[in-house]
């Protein structure tokens, strides 16, 4: 993949000019340019240049008035399946880009390429070439963290080997393995967890976990290929301090085990025990996790937990919700075992914890660049990576005595919503929690109004839960509640979780909502996935507002909320009186 085309090419452009371009970037090529009416090709060395080539000058370097395209050189024949995707921001996890690609198709390889730019390039091989142009067309210039998304064929030589003669089908082969001397293109790499290790430790062993000088705990860092972070400034004077550990899983884990074995060492050396036996009783390995995935990690009537204890031969016990606050959203998980089963079970604990994780982002970022509105970094669902995990201070919320999620759009006020979401009937004791606990901390986390409203009869299957708040605290609400129904097996493992929402919007608006011959809300329904109905006939309740109804999955519902509220928004904007030149001037204060 050396050779190189070059597009939107000038007509005045010749090869000298393109020989001094590339020249002044530095990049070697190995043979004379070759320049068309628009478009050029040129070979590069080796393919490692010919990425260079592309990070440096594509739509980068201006050529007579115009902006050169530059890709690698790929036959009609050999485009295919084989695509190349380049600038992908440089933090992005697997499950995530994984679950992007595979929204276009099967994908049937994906492959990092080892560049010197800052963001990622991936090659990806779909099942089928129809899949792969969808992806070319929909993802090429897509926007993902600010990163414009550069997509391309790269060759794909099995499907030029296997073309038959002219009239015939072309078929595909498995991927064999790379041929020789071409660039190393391993399997996925190792990368740093977005979740990092938090632990709680005696703070009489913080002094012998740093060492002398910084010594210990540089070399734990640089066996373990991990950054340790000991906060011993916080809480001043309490018995425990926090260490947070961001490094691969296996370097968490390896990072882990050093500092118990080094607790371990220094309770015996000051005799704190008799003997080792008795040692993991006084210094049990504590981790913090976030409440957001201790239920999965707990699992339904805790089966989860049950298993990790009996296959580590560990002892676990979580922290109580009533500890947290809205500036500690962290539970502690107690382990009680031999070191070497601790380990085990931190392992294990944690596997679990970065799996929730990753599923909720893949999820969140597959969908929010969709909900418009929301402030999605501030919503406090997940740890705030930007401030090394799980800073109690970024994820809680706002501040004592403000009310979440109202000021944090950087606009005005925003007014409050209520949403009428119906669950099953058999599910109101687990939203609601150990007398009203559950429901008082979801209350709480996400800034909002809950209640449950009575049953409307004896048989009945569904109830009705009040939400009122502003639109991030709807969709922290609404997330936790579909989140919690999930983890109490409401429904099947393979089942997304779907649900009806009312919305009640004005009734000069209902109109709006439907559209003419029903054109709006057909199209709401094919951009959010989710059924949108308006029944017809409806009376107007007492402020003059008709029930929309939506069901769908989460996202699906939180994104025809969102458009529904936009309509209502437009509607009420366009009945607003214009000032008339004659109304008088309204006098600012100084």
């Amino acid at each position: 993949m050396n050779k190189l085309y070059i597009g939107n090419v000038s007509e005045q452009a010749s090869a000298l000019d393109l020989e001094s371009i590339f020249e002044q970037w530095k990049i070697p090529f190995s043979a004379p340019f070759l320049v068309k009416s628009g478009y050029a090709f040129v070979d590069c060395p080796d393919e490692k240049v010919a990425m260079r080539a592309i990070d440096t000058l594509s739509g980068k370097v201006e050529l007579h008035g115009k902006v050169l395209e530059v890709e690698h050189s790929v036959p009609k024949r050999q485009r295919s399946c084989n695509l190349q995707i380049r600038n992908i921001p440089p933090h992005m996890q697997w499950e995530v880009l994984e679950g992007m690609l595979a929204q276009y198709g099967t994908v049937e390889s994906c492959e990092q390429v080892n560049t010197d730019t800052e963001t990622a390039v991936v090659n990806v091989r779909y099942a089928a070439k129809d899949q792969a142009r969808e992806a070319l067309d929909k993802l090429n210039g897509f926007l993902m963290e600010n990163y414009a998304l550069k997509v391309s064929y790269i060759p794909d030589e099995t499907a030029a080997a296997d073309a038959p003669a002219v009239g015939g089908r072309r078929g595909f082969n498995q991927r064999g393995p790379p041929r020789q001397g071409s660039p190393s293109l391993g399997a996925r790499p190792k990368l740093q967890s977005d979740v990092p290790l938090r632990m709680l430790v005696p703070t009489q062993f913080v002094g012998a976990i740093i060492g002398k000088e910084g010594a210990t705990i540089r070399n734990i860092t640089k066996q373990t290929h991990s950054k340790i972070d000991i906060h011993r400034k916080e809480n001043a004077g309490a018995a425990e301090k926090p260490i947070t550990v961001h490094s691969t899983p296996e370097g968490c884990s390896s990072a882990c085990r050093n500092i118990m074995e080094i607790m371990q060492k220094e309770a015996v050396d000051t005799k704190m025990c008799a003997d080792t036996e008795t040692l993991t009783e006084e210094i049990p390995l504590k981790i913090l996790a976030h409440n957001n995935f201790v239920g999965r990690l707990i699992g339904k009537e805790g089966r989860n937990l049950k298993k990790i204890e009996q296959d580590t031969d560990t002892k676990i016990t979580i922290s109580p919700l009533q500890d947290l606050t809205l500036y500690n959203p962290e539970r502690t998980i107690t382990v009680k075992g031999t070191l070497e089963a601790c380990g085990k079970a931190e392992e294990e604990i944690m596997k679990k914890i970065r799996e929730s994780y990753e599923n909720d982002v893949a999820a969140m970022h597959l969908q929010s660049n969709l909900i418009p509105g929301l402030n999605l970094n501030a919503l406090g669902l997940f740890p705030g990576a930007a401030s090394g995990g799980m800073s109690p201070s970024v994820v809680s919320g706002p501040p004592a005595g403000a009310q979440a999620g109202y000021q944090s759009f950087g606009q005005p006020q925003v007014e409050s919503e209520t949403v009428h979401l119906f669950i099953p009937a058999l599910a109101v004791g687990a939203i609601i929690g150990k007398q009203g606990q559950h429901i008082k901390q979801l209350s709480r986390f996400a800034g909002a109004s809950i209640k449950i409203a009575p049953a409307d009869g004896v048989d009945t299957k569904q109830r009705m839960v009040i939400i009122t708040g502003p639109p991030e605290a709807q969709f922290k609400a609404q997330g936790r509640i579909f989140g919690k129904l999930k983890e109490e097996n409401f429904f099947g493992p393979k089942e997304e979780v779907k649900l009806e929402a009312h919305i009640k919007v004005p009734s000069f608006a209902a109109g709006r909502v439907i559209g003419k011959g029903g054109k709006t809300v057909n199209e709401l329904q094919n951009l959010t996935s989710a059924e949108v109905v308006v029944p017809r006939d409806q009376t107007p309740d007492e402020n003059d507002q008709v029930v929309v109804k939506i069901t769908g999955h989460f996202y699906a519902s939180q994104l025809a909320q969102r458009k529904i509220q936009e309509i209502i928004s437009q509607v009420r904007r366009q009945q607003q009186p214009k000032a008339s030149a004659t109304d008088p001037p309204v006098t600012r204060r100084k």
